[in-house]
């Protein structure tokens, strides 16, 4: 068992992003919410310096990625605990606009240069670019000459010029234009593998909250997380727990796709919970099973719930319907919440999946996603 797990998940590389269908279709008049907390993108802070190379001791010759058949008898430790995530991203991202207004009147130099958002600026005049101050600082100094920025849109890059112009009102120049750099959030671990302390998360991605876009990570460090509070979920609107990062780092977050995000703990943690066998797609059935999740109690507790209308040819994030039945779980969110994402589902002594989204309407109902669609995507390595 142990080998085999070892030639599955000995280790992650840096992410692959790949764009997945989400062909889940049960409720859908109803809008969705993915339930891991909304990433903070003012937050900024040092990284430590193994975040930016971390399997810089053993260079990798070999990648694949596994297919279903690979995870039959495959062993994991479920999760259920919160984990916390702070970031950089490749580059910094587009998010918003803003008119500048100057002497002559309103003007937008970055619209002018045919930015959109969701684009990446990656360097300028040929240097990359470290970080949101780094932008602005190099604009404030550029005495209004123009910028050449590289920039990414989708899979392509191209070159446009930006012209920053002076705003009288504020004594510096500007170029109209919103970034983010960094976030920050909660989600629940779906598993460990203790071997090595490599792990998944979510079961999405971490997207961009104003441009739904998947957040292009460079770097990431995780902590550990107390839960404070739970705010209960009502229809209409989805509630969430509330909690603090504890001091230090416990990890680095190596990856960031559709179906989840992946990453290292610096030392294997202990696993409360036994090591199960992954159920695959065509081994779920419709009827009862079990999510672990963390509430304020901070500890991990099994909870009941429902799984329907399965959908076993998708291969995004919402393949089946989650619905809440444990009355004690309930009581405390209404059901599915911010911050649960990630929770693993067990089903029939193994485990089969994790919590992905809530319906905001009807917040004792959600979707999960495949565990094998997040152990598939996965950059492994060969041995």
């Amino acid at each position: 068992m142990r080998k085999r797990t070892w030639k599955l998940l000995l280790c992650f590389l840096l992410m692959i992003s790949a764009a997945l269908s989400c062909t889940g279709t049960v409720h859908a008049q109803t809008p969705e919410k993915e339930i891991a907390f909304a990433m903070s993108h003012s937050l900024t802070y040092a990284p430590e310096a193994d975040e930016r190379d971390v399997f810089s001791p053993m260079l990798l010759s070999a990648t694949r990625t596994a297919s279903p058949e690979d995870l039959r008898g495959l062993t994991l430790y479920p999760g259920g605990m919160p984990f916390g995530v702070k970031f950089y991203t490749d580059g910094v991202m587009v998010v918003g606009f803003c008119d500048v207004e100057t002497a002559k009147g309103s003007t937008n130099p970055a619209t002018v240069a045919g930015l959109k958002p969701k684009d990446k600026i990656l360097k300028i005049n040929g240097q990359a670019l470290a970080s949101a101050a780094d932008l602005t600082d190099r604009i404030e100094r550029s005495e209004g000459k123009p910028l050449t920025l590289l920039c990414q849109r989708g899979k392509k890059e191209f070159e446009t010029t930006l012209t920053p112009v002076f705003c009288p009102a504020e004594g510096r120049y500007k170029t109209g234009i919103w970034v983010r750099d960094s976030g920050a959030g909660i989600g629940t671990v779906t598993f460990i593998l203790p071997d090595t302390g490599a792990f998944a998360g979510l079961g999405h991605g971490i997207c961009d909250a104003d441009t739904g876009a998947l957040i292009p990570m460079k770097r990431g460090s995780v902590s550990d997380v107390t839960i404070s509070s739970v705010v209960k979920g009502e229809a209409g609107a989805p509630g969430e727990l509330k909690g603090y990062f504890n001091a230090g780092k416990v990890g680095s977050l190596l990856g960031n796709s559709q179906t989840g995000v992946w990453g290292m703990f610096s030392e294997v943690p202990d696993c409360p919970n036994e090591a199960l066998p992954v159920g695959l797609s065509d081994e779920i059935e419709e009827g009862d099973a079990y999510i672990l999740c963390t509430l304020d109690n901070n500890k991990m507790e099994k909870y009941d719930i429902k799984i329907s209308n399965i959908n076993r040819d998708a291969k995004g994030s919402k393949c089946f319907t989650v619905k809440v039945t444990d009355p004690d779980l309930l009581a405390i969110t209404g059901g599915i919440v911010q911050g649960m994402s990630g929770s693993p589902i067990i089903q029939n002594g193994k485990l089969v999946g994790a919590v992905t989204h809530v319906l905001i309407n009807d917040p004792d109902v959600g979707y999960g996603i495949f565990l094998e669609n997040m152990l598939v995507n996965m950059p492994l390595m060969a041995r």
